[in-house]
């Protein structure tokens, strides 16, 4: 079966909000889709591995004219993807040459928390650092690294702070699946930005409800081209935006196959002609190009604005007939005698409450003991005709969509996930369990949502091991550790 809707209820698409920028068709010159380099490791010892990866500011040639100033993760613009193995252990130096603080947050990682995630928790001030360590132990995925120094996470986005992760195992090594970075296998970052006088200017194009821009910026181009120089091409689209929802097809309708979630590889391959993809999720899917022919072009479109063009080149005929079953998911056994955790996303604009509450960063709003299985129930109570979608994020696991109002899921949310957008007037369930000890962020994925407050903390704990943390206020963290 080929699926050709978007899924999510089309009366709360981002598109009918009053402050609505729509993205604009460019005749800005074709450039070459950038595809950011790969992080190399300072050294590797045996098991382990280690990385620097700095915060620092850039120039880049966006529009013709003068450069824009923008800011990335060792790279003047978003970030070098950085490649993780399972069971390899990591060392990683975190610099700081930017002139503010911010943190260095490994979204889709499960990884301890407060620290080693990343979250507000663990600021990296100015001309500082910091250094972590985890044991990589989940499957393959695509997971993505960005700021969190609430409230300056949406700015700091905006300025350039983005990079992919990838997360490789030995059990999806063996599916058939294109992986030789940068020629089958290419990172697609989703953006939407303005420029003035080819500059960023985060202040000027500021929403409450979520920054948006007209330019469509893919990887740092616009306007870009990939050569396609192999007969399959597998994408693995992040949706890096601060707010935007990008509804994908091809121009042709061309068919493409989704094999992976946030938290990695599909039960089983979803043959679709559209896909939305709301804030911080991530899509792997595989384009077969067998139809075309040398000197043919497609365009990827969002809504109805071309935003990637793929030229084919010549390639090698290869038919491979993905299997039907790719991943086997256990159904999750729910804690014998757990309550439901009930979580309420509601508001609009300077209204947005996680569970009726604003953020504070020493409340601890929930504690979950690590192993158990217990269901949320997450409800956006925005109106079903004039409210948004919430794309929920949840710190530190990976979880399971179970139903939609008391119904089926979406067919591509059987896998693992770790955002799910949450229609107006829906209650969505998930299965949540944590495996490492932490405290951890879950809130909207609105960049301008979660710092105005959207945003909620949970201890993931041990009863047979204590873990205290030190947590220090938002003074604290915006001021070197010392309050104001």
């Amino acid at each position: 079966m080929v699926y050709t809707d978007y899924f999510f209820d089309e009366p709360v698409f981002d598109l009918h909000d009053g402050g609505y920028v729509p993205l604009e068709k460019t005749d800005l010159p074709e450039k070459p889709l950038n595809i950011p380099e790969l992080l190399k490791p300072d050294k590797v010892e045996g098991n382990d591995v280690y990385y620097t990866l700095t915060a620092q500011e850039g120039e880049t040639q966006i529009l013709p004219g003068k450069k824009t100033k923008t800011w990335g993760f060792s790279a003047p613009l978003l970030g070098k993807t950085v490649v993780f193995k399972q069971g390899v252990h990591y060392h990683i130096h975190l610099v700081n040459k930017l002139p503010e603080v911010t943190t260095f947050h490994w979204h889709g990682l499960n990884v301890t928390g407060p620290i080693v995630d990343g979250g507000p928790h663990a600021p990296v001030y100015p001309g500082g650092s910091r250094d972590i360590d985890f044991t990589l132990d989940q499957p393959a995925q695509t997971d993505w690294l960005h700021p969190h120094p609430c409230p300056n996470t949406a700015r700091q986005v905006w300025n350039g702070l983005a990079a992919e992760v990838i997360v490789t195992d030995p059990e999806e090594a063996k599916l058939p699946f294109p992986r030789n970075y940068g020629v089958d296998d290419i990172p697609i970052i989703l953006q939407d930005r303005n420029y003035h006088d080819n500059q960023l200017d985060y202040k000027a194009d500021y929403d409450m409800d979520g920054t948006l821009g007209k330019y469509a910026v893919i990887n740092g181009t616009i306007n870009g081209v990939f050569n396609v120089t192999t007969q399959r091409v597998r994408l693995r689209i992040l949706n890096g935006s601060n707010r935007r929802e990008w509804r994908l097809h091809f121009d042709d309708n061309h068919e493409f196959t989704q094999i992976a979630s946030d938290g990695g590889t599909l039960p089983k391959p979803v043959e679709l002609t559209k896909v939305m993809i709301t804030t911080a999720e991530r899509d792997e899917v595989i384009v077969d190009f067998g139809d075309k022919k040398p000197g043919d072009e497609v365009t990827l479109m969002s809504d109805d604005v071309p935003i990637l063009k793929f030229k084919i080149g010549n390639y090698v005929k290869q038919d491979v007939k993905l299997p039907e079953h790719l991943n086997t998911i256990p159904k999750p056994v729910v804690t014998p005698g757990s309550k439901i955790v009930h979580t309420v996303m509601s508001g609009m604009d300077d209204q947005v409450k996680l569970d009726g509450k604003l953020f504070d960063m020493q409340r601890i709003d929930r504690k979950q003991k690590i192993g158990d299985t217990i269901l949320w129930d997450v409800t956006n109570t925005n109106d079903m005709d004039k409210g948004m979608i919430h794309p929920f994020h949840l710190h530190g696991c990976q979880f399971l969509v179970l139903s939609r109002n008391g119904k089926e899921v979406y067919p591509n949310e059987h896998g693992w996930k770790d955002v799910v957008g949450v229609n107006a007037g829906e209650t969505v369930r998930i299965a949540v369990k944590f495996s490492k000890f932490g405290i951890y962020m879950y809130h909207c994925h609105i960049l301008e949502h979660e710092d105005t407050g959207m945003m909620a903390q949970i201890e993931a704990y041990d009863p047979d091991h204590e873990h205290k943390f030190h947590l220090i206020s938002m003074d604290e963290m915006m001021n070197g550790g010392k309050k104001a």
